[in-house]
């Protein structure tokens, strides 16, 4: 895969200094938001975000669940801004993710929920935005600027924040070790050569795939495909791909699936594999494929990390795609860095 100078390519090699950062900077924050959290001992998790970071967030609800046996949900902020309904949030940790935290719908509803009982905590880049003025504990992503618009670095460091929590939370310490030696996995993810799957995306449409953290990661991918490279994208559980969505597959139909070693590992793979058999170009971050096309992944040192590595791995070849159709990865047509939505 050739190198670009484009911002967003910039952003993606700085992934691994980025998280190295975060781990440096960033344990003060979250040894605090974890005591505070411990000591509410909340019964449910509420997650408050848009776009990538609501990608972001569905990928913290798994690690609740699955960690923490705390059951999770995304909140919609319109309940708030738009309708006017204060949540009853008693019990409820609510985590609110916004790479600028300058959105009046998600500092909105983050007041919302604080008054209405929840324990609250902010993951942003800027620690003196308004929604960290409004919650009870702030934990920085410390990624330093982004520039490009498509968001990079700052979704990783959203990944590993949330995760970091969890962790602490549980008191885990092979998740946090994991953790703490994700930078060096990182920096090997970047450099994998997903260029076959760039060659494969001719059309006009394709399907992201994954199940449980790794579904998170997916429609991550489908919305950095649109962004980047003005192509349709739909992300699907791979649960539920052979269900309905099949039905548009035909002869060469393209499809990522993302996987990580998990109990999901297997199903997936045998999703990948059946889209295969009936056309489907199919390439999928495992090696359990028998008919799809497996590609090179960096796996880490724990299960619930692998995802973080293969959105770095795609992230490098979206941005060389996009680069090649001739479009700026960096300014995408109709878009800004900062969305404030009511």
């Amino acid at each position: 895969m050739s190198e670009h100078s484009s911002k967003m390519r910039q952003e993606i090699l700085e992934i691994p200094d980025a998280v190295d950062r975060l781990l440096s900077q960033g344990a003060t924050n979250i040894k605090g938001a974890a005591a505070l959290v411990k000591e509410a001992d909340p019964r449910f998790l509420i997650t408050v975000a848009r776009g990538s970071s609501d990608h972001a967030c569905l990928y913290l609800k798994y690690a609740a669940e699955l960690l923490l046996k705390l059951p999770a949900a995304s909140v919609g902020p319109s309940v708030s801004s738009i309708y006017d309904v204060d949540l009853q949030a008693k019990g409820a940790l609510c985590v609110s993710v916004s790479q600028s935290g300058q959105s009046p719908d998600i500092v909105g509803m983050t007041r919302s929920l604080k008054s209405g009982g929840g324990v609250t905590v902010a993951i942003t880049n800027d620690e003196s935005s308004r929604l960290a003025s409004v919650t009870d504990a702030v934990l920085p992503l410390h990624a330093g600027p982004e520039l490009s618009v498509a968001a990079t670095k700052t979704f990783i460091t959203s990944l590993v924040t949330g995760l970091w929590l969890l962790a602490e939370i549980k008191g885990d310490s092979e998740l946090s070790g994991a953790i703490r030696s994700l930078p060096g996995h990182l920096a090997q993810a970047a450099q994998c050569d997903w260029s076959a799957v760039a060659e494969a995306i001719t059309g006009r449409s394709l399907f992201t795939l994954g199940r449980g953290p790794s579904f998170a990661v997916s429609n991550e991918a489908a919305l950095k495909i649109k962004e980047t490279c003005q192509i349709h994208a739909e992300s699907y559980s791979a649960a539920e791909v052979l269900h309905g969505p099949v039905s548009i597959v035909e002869e060469g139909f393209p499809t990522i699936v993302f996987a990580a070693a998990d109990a999901a590992e297997q199903t997936t793979a045998e999703a990948a594999d059946a889209l295969a058999v009936k056309g489907a170009a199919v390439f999928a971050a495992t090696n359990r494929v028998t008919r799809a096309q497996s590609l090179p992944v960096a796996r880490t040192d724990h299960w619930l990390t692998d995802p973080i590595a293969t959105i770095t791995s795609f992230y490098s070849m979206v941005e060389a795609l996009a680069c090649a159709r001739g479009i700026d990865p960096d300014a995408p047509r109709h878009l800004r860095k900062v969305t404030e939505t009511v």
